[in-house]
């Protein structure tokens, strides 16, 4: 099944939708090949994440990926699921809260809701505050819930 990304024409547009869900992302695969490069990355390399063997008999049965990768793919599972039209330039302003609720297996397949918390006109654009909750694929309860800024120009 093919996702469909949501298209919002203008930014102001959404000054009306506080309190939606907005759009909701497709499916997006956790492999260990991702897993390692993000341990490279930042050098994270504890084994539940990079050592299938030991990780096989540890909590989880199987390596998992790391929080802080889960919250990296935010930006790929926001784009991927909406686009305001008009938006010419948006800049990470940070987040008020995040939890990681559950942890990601290795090859399990993540999503992201987006739901829009907050508009506010700024000179130029808008700070748009929004709750994306991800899910894992086959899971009731969420592997990340976060609130998100960011400034959003036109």
């Amino acid at each position: 099944m093919t996702h469909k990304k949501v298209h919002i024409a203008h930014l102001t547009d959404l000054a009306t939708r506080v309190g939606e869900e907005l759009a909701t992302g497709p499916w997006l695969t956790i492999d260990q090949e991702r897993i390692n490069l993000f341990a490279q990355a930042t050098g994270d390399h504890q084994w539940i994440h990079v050592d299938p063997e030991r990780a096989a008999k540890g909590p989880f049965g199987t390596t998992i990926a790391h929080g802080f990768l889960t919250l990296s793919l935010l930006p790929e599972l926001a784009e991927k699921a909406m686009v305001v039209d008009d938006v010419k330039m948006g800049v990470n302003y940070g987040l008020n809260r995040v939890r990681f609720t559950s942890p990601v297996p290795v090859n399990s397949r993540i999503r992201a809701h987006l739901k829009l918390k907050k508009y506010e006109p700024i000179e130029g654009g808008a700070q748009v505050t929004m709750e994306v909750t991800m899910e894992r694929e086959g899971s009731d309860k969420p592997v990340c819930v976060a609130e998100t800024l960011s400034r959003r120009f036109t």
